[in-house]
C-alpha cells in the first residue's frame, strides 16, 4: 500500500516513513511545498492531511492531484506520531 503524507513536521519525516514501513507501507512525505509535490506525488492508495501543520496551496494541490482516483483521503488537524498511527490502525 503507497501512502503520501501532506503537511507535519519537518523534523519527524523520518519518523512518519518509519511508522508507514511497520505497516508495510510505502510512503511519501511532503512537510513543505515544493513543485516536485504535483509531480512526483503519484496516485497513492492513502492520502493522510496534516491540516494544521499544511498551508491552503499544498492542500488544493494534493487535492486537485486525487481528484478522479480511489485515494482515500483522511485528514488529521494533530500531526503526532500518536495520530499517524491510529489512522494506520485504521487503514491498513
Amino acid at each position: 500500500m503507497s501512502v503520501v503524507i501532506i503537511g507535519g513536521n519537518e523534523c519527524m519525516v523520518c519518523q512518519y516513513k518509519k511508522l508507514c514501513k511497520e505497516y508495510n507501507c510505502k510512503a511519501k512525505v511532503f512537510a513543505k511545498y515544493s513543485e516536485a509535490l504535483k509531480r512526483s506525488m503519484g496516485s497513492p492508495d492513502l492520502m493522510v492531511l496534516f491540516t494544521n501543520t499544511v498551508s491552503h496551496k499544498m492542500i488544493k494541490c494534493a487535492l486537485a492531484n486525487t481528484k478522479g482516483t480511489d485515494t482515500v483521503v483522511v485528514r488529521s488537524h494533530s500531526s503526532s506520531m500518536a495520530a499517524l498511527r491510529s489512522i494506520m490502525e485504521e487503514h491498513s
